[in-house]
């Protein structure tokens, strides 16, 4: 058995992380949200050679796949998302109906390996407190330990990047900071705000279609989506999730090409 001290585990552990968060400080994409929208945009980001870190608040990255429904560990997916499942190599068992059943647990620590394995970083129990905004474009983000700087008077650090993704779900984040700060946001395509009643079919499609900028430099996918510009809940179907974040690292790394050629979008 190796010989080792206590002192020397620790120093492993903050040598390393501290390596990896300095590394992380500045770079092409910031993603907040570990979920399934923002971890299939980290893969898809990274996979294109962009320099992508994901914060996540929680302990456990993967957002709300891992409570299934009602706390049972499947979820459900629809046929158009199959290709994005066999391209992570996570599983899944047909149902009936162009739906098709996923182990929730084998979903979540799929993409979180997809993901850091394409070279992304997961930086988990981390907070998003405001952005940081220059010229009227959001060029970075205000992080802080969870559960200390809303308990403690701490301050926070700042992560930069080209383009940010606010993939946190029904909270929407980043763009509720955006919003304290005056800031407009554009209204959904009826002109709402904020998420709307179940309707599952209506809201897997809303995920999709309506991925976008919304202020210069902030990006929503998933859930983000429908509570910033009105869109319905879906409950534990997941598809439009996945392909979410698929739609939102097409349209980012598309924007980041295009800013590159005409000298905008700098970090």
């Amino acid at each position: 058995m190796t010989r080792f001290d206590e002192a020397t585990i620790s120093r492993a552990i903050l040598d390393t992380y501290h390596k990896e968060l300095t590394d992380r400080l500045v770079g092409d994409v910031l993603i907040t949200g570990a979920g399934p929208a923002g971890l299939m945009a980290a893969c898809h980001l990274a996979r294109r050679g962009l320099r992508v870190t994901v914060l996540e608040k929680r302990l456990a990255p993967g957002g709300g796949i891992w409570g299934g429904g009602i706390g049972m560990c499947q979820v459900v997916v629809p046929d158009e998302a199959l290709p994005l499942l066999s391209e992570m190599g996570i599983r899944h068992v047909a149902f009936r109906d162009g739906l098709h059943t996923v182990n929730a647990i084998e979903m979540a620590s799929g993409l979180c390996v997809r993901a850091i394995e394409a070279g992304a970083a997961v930086l988990n129990l981390l907070t998003v407190q405001d952005l940081c905004v220059h010229d009227g474009r959001v060029v970075g983000l205000v992080v802080n330990r969870s559960l200390v700087g809303d308990s403690l008077p701490v301050d926070p650090i700042t992560f930069s990047a080209k383009a940010v993704l606010d993939a946190t779900g029904h909270e929407a984040v980043v763009v509720a900071a955006l919003q304290r700060r005056g800031l407009l946001v554009s209204d959904g395509p009826e002109g709402k705000r904020g998420e709307g009643p179940m309707n599952a079919t209506e809201g897997e499609a809303f995920v999709v279609d309506n991925v976008s900028e919304v202020y210069p430099g902030l990006w929503v996918a998933g859930m983000s989506v429908c509570a910033v510009l009105g869109g319905p809940r879906m409950g534990p179907i997941f598809g439009g999730m996945l392909l979410s974040g698929q739609h939102a690292a097409q349209r980012i790394a598309a924007a980041l090409t295009n800013a590159s050629t005409t000298g905008g979008a700098r970090a």
